[in-house]
C-alpha cells in the first residue's frame, strides 16, 4: 500500500494517476474529501490533518510506502507525519523537497527543506529525496494580472529557470516508489528549457493566442507585496525576497538530466505545457 499526502495538489494528483496506471494500491490522506472529487476510482480516501497525531496514525496504518509532501514552513507537520510513519512500519519514504537545498550558499527556503530532509533521515526509514526546481504550474499565478489588464509581473529580469512539469515530478516519484534501487538517493529535477519570465510569457502568448505585456518589477519586495497583498509573515517575506534575488542572478538556469535518466525520455517542454493549458489563459467569452 502506497500512502500519498498532498494528493490534491499539482504534484500529488499526477503521482496518484501514475500509481493507478501502474496498478498500485493507493491511499490518500486529505483534510477535506470534497477536494478529492477528481481522484481516480479505486483510490482509498482517508481524512486526517497533520496536526491530529491520532488521526494520522490511523491513516498510516497498513501502508508500507509514503509520499510525503507537507505544506508551509513549519516542521511540525513533517514531525507528526514521520512519527505516524514509524508507528505504522513504513518501509520507504519519498520526500518532496526543493532544489534550493543544493544552492550554495543555501538560502532560507533551502534551509527549511534541508532541516526536513534531516528529520526524514533521522526517522530511520529509508528515503528518497526529490528536489524539483520551479513548477510550470506556477504560471497559473499570472491569471489575476492577465485578467485584470493583460500583463504579467517580472521580478527576475535576466534570470532563467528550467521549469518542470509537475507531471514529470509525479512520474519520477512513482518510479522511486515502485522500482528498486532508489532508497538513499537524492534527485534534483528540472526541465530542459531555461527561460526568462519574458520568454515564458512569449511562449504562453503564442500557445494561447493572446497578447501579454511583461512589466518588470523594480524590487523583489514589490513582488512579495503583490503576491501577499495582506502581508506575509516576516520570515517568509524575507525568504521570498532572497529567493527572487538569487533567481535574478542565475542567467543560465539550473538544468539536470535526472528526469531523462529516470524516465527514459526528456522532460516535458514548457511549450507543450502551455498548449495543454492554453484554455485557462484565454479570456472568457
Amino acid at each position: 500500500m502506497i500512502l500519498v499526502t498532498g494528493a490534491t495538489g499539482h504534484v500529488g494528483r499526477e503521482l496518484v494517476k501514475e500509481l493507478v496506471h501502474r496498478e498500485q494500491e493507493v491511499r490518500i490522506v486529505v483534510r477535506d474529501l470534497a477536494r478529492a472529487r477528481e481522484v481516480p476510482d479505486g483510490v482509498e480516501r482517508v481524512v486526517a490533518d497533520f496536526a491530529d497525531t491520532e488521526a494520522l496514525r490511523a491513516a498510516f496504518e497498513g501502508a508500507d510506502q509514503l509520499f510525503l509532501l507537507v505544506p508551509g514552513i513549519a516542521h511540525a507537520p513533517a514531525v507528526n507525519a514521520l512519527a505516524a510513519a514509524v508507528s505504522a512500519g513504513i518501509r520507504h519514504v519519498v520526500y518532496l523537497s526543493s532544489y534550493a537545498v543544493a544552492v550554495d550558499p543555501m538560502p532560507a527556503m533551502g534551509r527549511w527543506h534541508h532541516e526536513r530532509e534531516q528529520l526524514v533521515h533521522a526517522s530511520g526509514i529509508p528515503a528518497t529525496v526529490l528536489r524539483p526546481c520551479g513548477f510550470m504550474t506556477n504560471t497559473l499565478d499570472w491569471l489575476p494580472t492577465l485578467r485584470e489588464g493583460g500583463y504579467v509581473l517580472d521580478p527576475v529580469g535576466p534570470g532563467k529557470a528550467a521549469l518542470i512539469d509537475p507531471a514529470d515530478i509525479g512520474a519520477v516519484a512513482a518510479v522511486a516508489l515502485t522500482d528498486d534501487g532508489h532508497a538513499g538517493a537524492g534527485y534534483t529535477l528540472t526541465g530542459d528549457q531555461p527561460l526568462t519570465t519574458a520568454e515564458q510569457a512569449a511562449v504562453l502568448a503564442a500557445a494561447a493566442g493572446i497578447q501579454i505585456e511583461v512589466r518588470e518589477v523594480q524590487t523583489p519586495e514589490q513582488a512579495v507585496r503583490f503576491r501577499y497583498p495582506d502581508g506575509a509573515p516576516p520570515e517568509l517575506a524575507a525568504a521570498l525576497v532572497e529567493g527572487l534575488r538569487l533567481m535574478r542572478a542565475d542567467t543560465e538556469g539550473l538544468r539536470t538530466d535526472t528526469v531523462r535518466r529516470l524516465l527514459g525520455r526528456p522532460p516535458r517542454s514548457f511549450t507543450d505545457w502551455c498548449h495543454d493549458h492554453a484554455e485557462a489563459f484565454r479570456p472568457a467569452c
